[in-house]
């Protein structure tokens, strides 16, 4: 059903596109502005995971320099069977992840210094698992396209109100509406696409690293961490945003139109049904929703048995 309404929401904003360059220019409008977005979304296409490595600094790791971090995605990409992706270390006290690349064969996934300060081994597991299914559901490239045409129709107003010919632009007041609310109403369809591949990628996330109760307690950890700790990077790239596990710019937020992830509470709600159908015991933290971040550093409590190795 998730994979429908992507679709249904695609298409919405693919059409709201087309719409604002008719209203801007008519059908010649119409037809530039889907030949901008088709040009806008080729370059993002080849350089998006370049783009947001880049804007955050992250540097690549192998398994002589994050040996731990880079066999434990390579073993889960093992248990996923997809392509080992690019592994990368974002030296930012705020603990988060993100994932990206045009499809699993050319991805990355990105995690803080502060996450593997704050989780322990099978937590960042649970992590790993997430930003690995939203590769293996190509989720990076539909949160890029989605994100490239939200700031494009921005761009195409703004072309659209200062350089458009006299004939052609509509009278002010429309301007104006057209200003405000087709920027807000491509914002509110992104929102909505990364909420709806959030939860699938919590689900097939849980189904790889073997216990969905360590995706929960992360995303606990996680959300209060960010709560406590700005992100300034994110603050100032806030296109960004979505690509996290957990919004950096709030920590979380209501499960409404105006969020860019689903409530934490909701997710890790989801994540404990997901365990007691598999079988799996739940830990305290996860199964009393608390957020008590720090109980690191990573990698020094005790291994929980994992399927993965």
């Amino acid at each position: 059903m998730n994979y429908v309404r992507t679709g249904m929401l695609m298409a919405g904003l693919t059409a709201l596109f087309g719409a604002v360059g008719y209203l801007l220019g008519g059908g010649g409008g119409m037809l530039m502005a889907l030949g901008f977005a088709a040009v806008t979304n080729l370059f993002s296409y080849w350089n998006s995971d370049r783009m947001a490595l880049a804007a955050h600094n992250a540097q690549e790791v192998d398994e002589r320099s994050a040996p731990e971090l880079y066999g434990m995605v390579r073993d889960l990409a093992a248990r996923a069977n997809m392509p080992m992706p690019r592994v990368y270390l974002i030296h930012e006290d705020q603990p988060n992840a993100f994932a990206t690349g045009r499809n699993p064969q050319n991805a990355a996934v990105a995690a803080t210094t502060g996450i593997l300060r704050a989780l322990t081994y099978e937590e960042l597991a649970g992590v790993m698992a997430h930003e690995l299914a939203h590769i293996k559901n190509h989720d990076t490239l539909t949160m890029t396209i989605t994100a490239t045409f939200a700031g494009a129709i921005s761009s195409l107003v703004t072309f659209g109100m200062f350089f458009g010919s006299r004939d052609n632009r509509p009278n002010l007041i429309v301007q104006i509406l057209l200003s405000i609310l087709a920027p807000m109403a491509a914002a509110l369809i992104q929102m909505a696409i990364s909420r709806s591949r959030e939860y699938e990628a919590d689900k097939l996330g849980g189904q790889i690293c073997g216990n969905p109760v360590w995706l929960a307690d992360a995303l606990a950890k996680i959300a209060a961490g960010v709560q406590h700790i700005p992100n300034e990077t994110a603050e100032a790239k806030p296109a960004t945003a979505h690509m996290f596990i957990i919004n950096p710019l709030t920590g979380g937020g209501m499960d409404n139109l105006f969020s860019t992830h689903p409530d934490t509470g909701n997710r890790i709600a989801a994540l404990m049904e997901q365990a007691r159908a598999m079988g799996v015991g739940a830990t305290a933290s996860a199964a009393g929703f608390t957020t008590q971040a720090g109980n690191g550093p990573w990698g020094s409590a005790p291994r929980q048995p994992g399927p993965w190795g």
